[in-house]
């Protein structure tokens, strides 16, 4: 490793340091996967490159995968358990980072509808209140349906089922630009159109809670 590459890395690290240095404590496992992340894309892109532009642009890609993958949930995940219970509702880490609260179609809302049923309401205040706790945290809201009906019925459903979704969450005081909805009908199904049952998990809310940047 040249003094150039040298100097690069010991500037990443730094700045991963600082970063790690400034996080709240519910952003503790952020900043400790910001700073690896950083500190092993330098490594890595050195190796690839041979050069500081290497090790910059490997520091600076480990970051941000350190970054999203490394947020601690947990106080969130404990709050969202307050309703979810008993309901089918699955709380998951996802691949990217983001936290994905799936709810099911006896929890949501009615076939063919898009009003909010009552234990919905119970699920989606428990989901305000984590993104009241948590101010830097964003929601995408996605609605999905079965295939029963055609997109010229499903598409408007969903995207009408995640708008309201977006509404009920303003209401409790989720500013509208920390949200974010959309509609996709029946093109991602998690099971089996063919069956009752299957169809019945396909329609379904997803809320996709991402972590802040930065």
């Amino acid at each position: 490793m040249n003094k150039n590459s040298l100097r690069a890395c010991a500037l990443v690290l730094t700045a991963a340091a600082m970063l790690a240095g400034c996080q709240t404590q519910q952003g503790t496992n952020t900043a400790v996967g910001t700073g690896v992340g950083a500190a092993v894309g330098a490594g890595l892109g050195n190796l690839i490159g041979g050069n500081t532009t290497g090790t910059l642009i490997g520091a600076a890609v480990g970051a941000a995968a350190g970054g999203a993958t490394g947020y601690n949930w947990s106080a969130i995940k404990n709050t969202l358990g307050g309703h979810t219970a008993g309901t089918g509702t699955t709380i998951s880490e996802q691949p990217d980072g983001s936290l994905k609260v799936a709810v099911p179609s006896d929890v949501t809302f009615d076939t063919g509808r898009a009003d909010i049923k009552p234990n919905f309401r119970a699920v989606l205040n428990d989901v305000a209140a984590s993104l009241n706790q948590n101010p830097g945290v964003t929601a995408n809201i996605v609605g999905h349906t079965d295939s029963t009906g055609g997109d010229r019925i499903n598409i408007p459903l969903s995207q009408n089922r995640a708008s309201n979704v977006i509404q009920y969450l303003n209401s409790r005081g989720i500013a509208m630009n920390r949200m974010s909805g959309t509609g996709v009908g029946s093109s991602q199904p998690v099971a089996s159109d063919a069956t009752a049952a299957g169809r019945a998990q396909n329609r379904r809310v997803e809320i996709l809670l991402h972590a802040p940047r930065g």
